[in-house]
């Protein structure tokens, strides 16, 4: 091992120490590694259980019991984990509430290639089903082909994320499942699209609407095909009223009708074509 991560840096250490071995080599049958989100969901379940704030090292415990238990199948059994530490602060809490789904198995990251043309988001999220979609994040490249990150909420864990998969891939989507690419999930996600020079007529508007799941797909249906999707970023923050950035190719002469249609939906929307970070990282 060349180097050690140290989220959970009071247990940032290579291997066990020699002298820790020697007196827990009679006593502790094996030992076990957990991921940095197996830590995160860790300390997500023991907050919403008790409301106590773990540090990393304190979940550790907890992180690696529940991975024994699962591998082992254990049940109906009384298991104790030592809780120790709250070295934790605001910074580090939101990069647990990032991880803390995928490491339970309760979210699943996708990057998925869908084509380029009206009524394509609108299928691919009639595929997902009627699951909450944690984020959505797309940027116009070329008139062929969408480059999609997509987070998916799910309750089944492994068995759920592979026929999510399967079914995307049976309509002839190429997708590739991001929920262990560190790089992804620390990185791209937040740097998907850019400027795109070939996009013309691009209108940027922010939306509001009720977060439940089915909704993304009720909006993208409520809001048609006629206009083509040049740019969309949504990300579930927990809140009770989703947010979405949708950019939209409409010519000078359809704007009236463009918002018209928007205000028979019912659903608040601020117009952002002049923003001015739009104007810097996306025009």
């Amino acid at each position: 091992m060349k180097h050690v991560g140290i989220f959970a840096d009071g247990v940032a250490v290579k291997k066990i120490g020699s002298k820790t071995f020697k007196l827990t080599k009679n006593i502790v049958d094996s030992s076990i590694t957990v991921t940095t989100d197996e830590i995160c969901s860790a300390i997500k379940e023991l907050y919403d259980e008790t409301r106590v704030i773990a540090e990393p090292a304190g979940a550790l415990s907890l992180a690696g019991a529940r991975k024994y238990i699962l591998s082992k199948k254990i049940k109906n059994k009384n298991i104790a984990t030592i809780l120790c530490g709250a070295n934790m602060n605001f910074d580090r809490l939101r990069h647990v509430s990032e991880r803390a789904d995928i490491g339970e198995s309760s979210e699943i990251i996708l990057g998925v290639t869908i084509d380029e043309k009206p009524g394509s988001f609108k299928k691919f999220c009639s595929i997902i089903g009627k699951r909450a979609i944690t984020e959505f994040n797309y940027r116009y490249s070329d008139s062929k082909d969408a480059q999609v990150f997509v987070g998916i909420k799910t309750t089944k864990g492994i068995e759920e994320k592979r026929d999510i998969i399967r079914k995307l891939k049976v309509n002839d989507y190429k997708c590739h499942d991001m929920s262990n690419n560190e790089m992804a999930k620390l990185h791209i996600r937040y740097m998907v699209g850019g400027i795109c020079k070939e996009i013309n007529d691009e209108r940027i508007y922010r939306f509001m609407f009720p977060e439940k799941p089915g909704e993304l797909l009720k909006f993208l249906d409520n809001i048609g095909s006629r206009w083509n999707i040049s740019l969309f970023h949504y990300r579930n923050h927990g809140a009770d009223f989703g947010r979405v950035l949708i950019g939209l190719q409409a010519k000078e002469s359809e704007l009236t009708s463009l918002e018209k249609h928007f205000r028979t939906l019912k659903y608040k929307f601020y117009d952002e074509s002049q923003n001015s970070a739009y104007k810097q990282f996306l025009k």
